[in-house]
């Protein structure tokens, strides 16, 4: 019996333990630093003693700097959140316009990535709006739900291009941009003519798996744990963070692209967002040179083609 007791306590304080470093974690994963306090590395390029240091001290991530501007005019307007956050877009009109793209970044991105993505949907007729999610680029905030609240930044770009008696609305979002789309649609009651999904995680369990499998990190139990505290720490329920499910609500045409070396999002959760999609006009396209990258810059040819036939057709 008092052995029995000895294993139930060192069960106890072991789950303790474990608690106290997801929550840590957690935390480092959602709160990013001032601009340029470190040079953000991807898991791939860490060395071996950078990941120890992850797993020991948690991740430390700078708010990313925006370097580059768009080869076009633009102007740069700014969105307020509910809590009272400034967002920086980048506003790129065109005369005679078919319709307007707005895109969303990946996180810890920021608006200049996509530039490539929206100087060709430009050059198919469309205006463009390039915004910063909050915590990113030149937007206000240092706290990241990863798609989760920035489905707000989402509604608030739609709304700016809506308001200025646009018709023809396009979404477009990478990574974590995709799951804010998936998420903002539902919940925000919007209607895009299309929406264009890249890399989008199922789940936002799935999503820290991703980051685990990148850095060389068992998902189990890691994942779960990292994923309930994330909520807690951030006013949400995390498991309940789903873009599969809100998948359902995309009744408009959707393409869903993805690349055959994405060690961030599996096949199987791509698979599983295109099927829970609530329409019957979707394409999904796999690229087989990529990875959780830009397809436009790996694999201009082949994403320019597709891009340009799912917007023509009706």
């Amino acid at each position: 019996m008092k052995l029995l007791k000895r294993i139930l306590r060192v069960l106890l304080v072991l789950f303790v333990l474990l608690n106290i470093i997801a929550a840590f974690h957690a935390w480092k994963f959602t709160h990013f630093y001032a601009a340029g306090s470190f040079r953000n590395k991807l898991p791939e390029q860490m060395s071996v003693l950078e990941k120890a240091q992850i797993l020991l001290l948690g991740v430390r991530i700078s708010k990313s700097i925006v370097r580059h501007t768009p080869d076009v005019p633009y102007e740069t307007i700014h969105l307020t959140t509910s809590n009272g956050l400034q967002l920086e877009g980048w506003w790129m009109p065109i005369p005679s316009s078919k319709g307007t793209v707005i895109l969303f970044h990946g996180y810890g991105g920021s608006k200049e990535g996509p530039i490539p993505e929206a100087a060709y949907f430009q050059k198919l007729g469309y205006n463009t709006l390039l915004v910063d999610f909050r915590a990113h680029g030149n937007s206000e905030g240092n706290v990241c739900t990863v798609g989760y609240k920035e489905a707000e930044d989402v509604m608030l770009a739609y709304n700016f291009v809506e308001k200025k008696g646009e018709k023809h609305i396009v979404l477009w979002g990478v990574s974590m941009g995709a799951a804010a789309v998936l998420r903002a649609v539902p919940t925000y009651h919007l209607h895009p003519d299309k929406v264009v999904l890249e890399c989008s995680f199922a789940t936002l369990t799935d999503a820290v798996k991703g980051r685990m499998r990148a850095v060389g990190l068992p998902g189990t139990p890691f994942s779960q744990l990292l994923t309930f505290w994330g909520g807690i720490e951030n006013g949400f329920w995390g498991f309940s963070y789903n873009p599969e499910e809100y998948a359902q609500s995309i009744t408009m045409p959707a393409l869903v692209c993805w690349g055959v070396h994405d060690n961030r999002v599996t096949r199987q959760e791509t698979l599983s967002v295109y099927r829970h999609l609530g329409t019957k006009k979707k394409e999904l396209v796999i690229f087989e040179e990529c990875g959780h990258q830009s397809f436009c810059r790996r694999e201009g040819t082949k994403w320019k083609q597709h891009v340009r036939e799912f917007l023509a057709a009706r």
